[in-house]
């Protein structure tokens, strides 16, 4: 392959002697968070010209929960990168369907995407479009929503990144490389984000070195099986403190921080908990109920649990939480 690096001057079509004339991306991240942003300046500063970004339009997180968004109209000024605003998260707005189709792609690399792209935009990539999808396990095992927030949830110590080939299905095992990182018990999901993030360099450049050399090699033969995790909304954060700690412990670090939070409700008053940790469990608390707080230092919360104690770090309430009450 040659000549692979190269901008696009500016975004659409150019007109050359009356005539239009497509314009040829060839290196292409869909994003819409800051995790998208770090990458796009990562590969910029590091490997070679982005030629363009996909995202969303502010309008569209309007009707999309989109945790961590970032709008990416600044990597215009940063890098003179052309960004695209869709006007639909799932990409069949005319817009971009109409943009698609009136220019030239070689490959696309999706970083904080979390809907599928659809056939008529894949199909426009020489090379492909690739994302990123992992688990404690092998894809197609722990396919679907959230993986990272359910891998610390559930307590999983490892964490297996793919980066694969989009189709049409979500999560396929068209596999690329991989890379694994340790959750420790001292993560939650903003530093596995960054373990995340390292991981997912070390892939883009093995994958864009390939690009350049034009040996791009997918491996399909996985021999696990499917396995799937559900979507997960700022509802699910709920605390049942008749959990046991580790259990409440794996649920308010899985989705802190840019996440919206674990939570619980002291009277008719909602106490979103940041950051918590185990406390202690052989002090005798049984006066106490599973929730109640039983002592409060420099503003931590020391709360029972089922099989011990919860000390909250740092939490948010409209009113001053007070010993004895109960969190429910």
């Amino acid at each position: 392959m040659s000549t692979i690096w190269g901008h696009g001057i500016k975004l659409g079509q150019k007109k050359r002697s009356g005539m239009e004339v497509k314009m040829k991306y060839k290196v292409v991240v869909f994003g819409v968070k800051d995790t998208s942003e770090n990458i796009v300046s990562f590969i910029t500063e590091q490997i070679c010209p982005v030629d363009l970004v996909i995202t969303i339009s502010p309008e569209v997180t309007k009707k999309n929960q989109v945790s961590g968004y970032k709008g990416l109209s600044v990597l215009t000024e940063r890098y003179g990168i052309p960004v695209h605003e869709a006007d639909s998260y799932f990409l069949t707005d005319d817009k971009t369907q109409k943009f698609m189709q009136e220019n030239e792609f070689d490959i696309g690399i999706s970083m904080g995407w979390q809907r599928l792209i659809p056939k008529s935009v894949l199909d426009c990539f020489q090379y492909g479009i690739y994302g990123f999808h992992g688990n404690c396990g092998y894809l197609p095992f722990g396919r679907g929503r959230s993986p990272l927030n359910w891998s610390i949830i559930l307590g999983d110590t490892r964490f297996n990144l793919n980066m694969f080939r989009y189709d049409e299905k979500a999560d396929s095992p068209n596999v690329f490389a991989t890379e694994m990182f340790s959750i420790t018990p001292h993560d939650d999901i903003r530093t596995a984000q960054y373990k995340n993030m390292i991981c997912s360099k070390n892939l883009i450049r093995k994958l864009l070195k390939a690009y350049e050399a034009d040996n791009i090699v997918i491996h399909t033969d996985s021999k696990d099986y499917d396995c799937w995790y559900h979507k997960r909304t700022a509802a699910d954060g709920k605390i049942d403190f008749r959990a046991r700690t580790r259990d409440i412990y794996n649920l308010i670090r899985g989705v802190a921080a840019p996440f919206p939070g674990a939570y619980a409700m002291a009277g008719q008053d909602k106490v979103t908990v940041w950051e918590a940790h185990p406390f202690d469990e052989m002090i005798d608390f049984s006066a106490y109920a599973p929730g109640e707080v039983v002592d409060i230092f420099d503003g931590k919360l020391v709360v029972r649990t089922v099989d011990g104690s919860l000390l909250i770090d740092r939490y948010e309430c409209e009113r001053q939480i007070v010993v004895g009450d109960v969190l429910e």
